[in-house]
């Protein structure tokens, strides 16, 4: 079972190999896509009531591998409890809200997303290269 299946307390957590920073405030969205330009961001936006959206978490915790990853950065959103959040995202980085959404940002933009059972490690790992 996924840490995220229950509420976090931590700012940080280490669920399987990913260290999630959660994502709480519109204001990080700044700071994320600041430091995109130095290391590729991930935004896995997250339905704590949705069933696809609990196993596409768990298939991405479970295929996780670090040595593809490098120094990749995960924000993990609520979007339940954040709602205003996920909205600031679709505007900031002009990508249509879906849940559960996975997006990679890189140099201030995005540059991969997927939802649902297209929530694949692989597809966006390629896109680090």
């Amino acid at each position: 079972m996924s840490f995220f299946s229950k509420s976090p307390k931590n700012n940080e957590h280490n669920s399987s190999s990913i260290k999630w920073t959660q994502l709480l405030t519109i204001e990080q969205l700044e700071l994320i896509k600041n430091n995109s330009f130095n290391n590729p961001i991930v935004i896995f936006k997250h339905s704590t009531r949705c069933s696809v959206s609990s196993m596409a978490l768990s298939r991405l915790e479970r295929n996780w591998n670090t040595t593809k990853t490098g120094n990749l950065e995960m924000y993990f959103l609520d979007l339940i409890i954040y709602r205003s959040v996920s909205n600031a995202i679709a505007e900031k980085f002009s990508v249509r809200h879906e849940s559960p959404q996975l997006l990679l940002i890189k140099n201030g933009e995005v540059i991969y997303h997927a939802s649902h059972n297209e929530i694949i490690f692989e597809d966006f790992v390629a896109k680090l290269v």
